[in-house]
């Protein structure tokens, strides 16, 4: 007589057992990694896009493409490095205007004006700082806003671009003469974001101060004074090139 050969079914509730925890053990190891590949891909847009900005510079003897991404107001160039529709406004509007931007020449795939992890309705993540020819009246920055790379010193510590997240009408800003941050800023790869510098490479900084991920996650007003963070020192430090108050510390 022969026997029918099968799991039990304690025997397969053990291997479905072993395939969970081995599940659990290996799924935090994916997504790292899964994480890390997003991250080499924005920092390698950051890049793109700021060799795409020093060729503009280049072919306009020196003059830096203009960080206001809407006409008018601040925006005494009249042009942008790529135009902001509107927050109402559909996607094909948006990347019409990225194409209508002054960088788009020198950096025409689409791909690399949006961080991988972005969400939906993202087309433009990146953002360049008020100090590289953005928005000129930002209060107690007076003579800061630079025009020209010629005007540029140290530039491998001087930040271009930033993983802003959404797109906003102008450039993004941290505040020089204060210990505040003013516009918000991500937490993305692992708490933190993906800057680029004036010499053309790219770095991540993770956050180190809660008080940083707090405020990128809107628990903490712009506005709040927050003495003794070294993020934010960094950041203005290379936003500005050096801070315009003494540390409280």
């Amino acid at each position: 007589m022969y026997r029918n050969k099968a799991f039990t079914l304690i025997e397969l509730l053990v291997v479905i057992a072993i395939i969970a925890i081995l599940m659990a053990i290996l799924m935090p190891t994916l997504n790292r990694a899964r994480e890390q590949g997003k991250r080499a891909a924005c920092l390698s847009n950051v890049k793109q896009l700021t060799l795409a900005w020093i060729l503009y510079a280049d072919d306009n003897d020196g003059k830096m493409a203009s960080g206001n991404t809407s006409l008018g107001g601040h925006n005494k160039d009249g042009t942008c490095w790529v135009y902001w529709p509107g927050r109402s406004a559909s996607e094909e509007e948006r990347i019409k205007d990225i194409k209508r931007g002054l960088l788009f020449p020198y950096c025409p795939n689409l791909n690399l004006y949006k961080c991988p992890t972005g969400v939906r309705g993202e087309v433009v993540t990146y953002a360049i700082v008020d100090a590289m020819n953005g928005h000129d009246a930002i209060p107690g920055a007076d003579g800061q806003i630079l025009k020209n790379r010629v005007q540029i010193r140290r530039p491998g510590q001087r930040a271009v671009f930033v993983d802003e997240g959404r797109l906003s009408p102008s450039s993004w800003t941290v505040n020089y003469d204060k210990e505040q941050w003013w516009d918000g800023i991500t937490v993305r790869h692992g708490d933190g974001t993906n800057f680029s510098f004036a010499d053309g490479h790219s770095e991540y900084w993770k956050w180190k101060d809660p008080r940083t991920i707090k405020f990128a996650r809107g628990e903490i007003s712009g506005q709040s004074s927050v003495p003794d963070n070294l993020d934010l020192y960094r950041v203005q430090k290379a936003v500005w090139g050096k801070l315009g108050y003494t540390p409280n510390r």
